[in-house]
């Protein structure tokens, strides 16, 4: 089950799904595991495809893929309880744990972060943004960092020369554009590609900008300590989502079409969702630790004392190099 919008306190959530164990024991011998994804986009596929694919019950697990909108609030409700794996932005992930919180990186399942600063024609350099207005998720997520980090690098201040405000994910984002209500937005692939035929051009590609891993796996130390095993599934149900992915281009197209909600006829949107992401994904998904300077550098805005830490402090490699190691991985791709 996909759960398509998330409106419930997380609190009120939390208390809704869990009782005393975050993984209960369901029906079939499956255990239950609540998946919170922040937006329905092409850096979460992986999940919704591993869902389609049934590779989650091919681990035992019952998997519930709950929709939230944005790294903020999917890290509130990893917090409370209500899911035990997120892909949480790795920024996010950091002021979490120094603000006392246990959470963790598994794994980075991308080198670059495929996002890109849409606009209106009239803006054609960086200073044109200046007064305008630009659309993101929500503050504390990705694009809320993605944007303000670059922003600061080409000499502008995301706190005075422009306005950030919340518009929801991608449809929601695109939508506002055309309306004219924002005359700017960070989007994802492919709806940049559904802005640019809208008549919106790229202002910002990240992926070519900024050095950032992206499309995290993140979870809490409490539940893996509780139950090691129902992640170490998770795990393998989703590294074998990524290898599938690469391989069955046509079962690919079709989870893109449905998860995204694209025009079932625009078969080169799909295409080219698919080319871009199965040739970027990362076979062996291990936290990028060099690529986490760029988080140090937006985290320590608001908490200095980031740099005390060092990057090992945010994540657990044990899940991926556990995989590698015995062989798990390179099994995926020897057929």
């Amino acid at each position: 089950m996909v759960s398509r919008r998330v409106f419930i306190p997380v609190a009120v959530l939390a208390g809704m799904l869990f009782s005393s164990s975050p993984v209960s024991a369901q029906g079939g011998g499956l255990k239950k595991i609540y998946v919170g994804v922040p937006a329905v986009s092409m850096g979460n596929i992986v999940i919704f495809f591993a869902k389609e694919a049934k590779l989650f019950e091919k681990q035992g697990l019952d998997a519930e893929v709950v929709l939230m909108q944005g790294s903020g609030i999917a890290s509130k409700a990893l917090i409370a309880g209500s899911v035990q794996i997120s892909p949480v932005a790795t920024p996010t992930v950091m002021s979490a744990v120094l603000a006392g919180s246990d959470m963790v990186i598994l794994g980075h399942t991308m080198p670059g972060v495929m996002q890109f600063l849409m606009v209106r024609a009239d803006i054609k350099k960086t200073e044109d943004l200046k007064g305008k207005t630009i659309g993101v998720t929500r503050f504390g997520s990705l694009g809320d960092f993605l944007i303000r980090h670059l922003a600061k690098i080409k000499g502008l201040n995301p706190d005075k020369d422009f306005a950030l405000l919340q518009t929801g994910g991608d449809v929601e984002r695109l939508l506002a554009l055309k309306q004219g209500r924002i005359q700017a937005a960070n989007l994802s692939h492919p709806a940049y590609i559904l802005a640019q035929r809208a008549g919106f051009s790229v202002l910002w590609d990240y992926f070519k900008e900024v050095v950032y891993p992206w499309s995290e796996i993140a979870s809490r130390r409490s539940i893996i300590r509780q139950d090691r095993d129902v992640i170490m599934r998770y795990m393998k149900a989703h590294i074998e989502g990524i290898a599938r992915f690469k391989q069955e281009p046509e079962f690919a197209k079709k989870v893109i079409k449905k998860t995204l909600r694209l025009n079932l006829d625009d078969d080169d949107l799909a295409q080219r969702s698919w080319e871009l992401f199965a040739k970027h994904r990362l076979a062996s998904p291990y936290p990028n630790i060099k690529g986490m300077k760029t988080s140090y550098e937006y985290v320590g805005l608001t908490r200095p004392d980031v740099h005390k830490h060092r990057p090992e402090e945010f994540i657990d490699a044990s899940f991926v190099d556990e995989l590698d190691k015995s062989g798990f991985i390179k099994n995926l791709y020897q057929n």
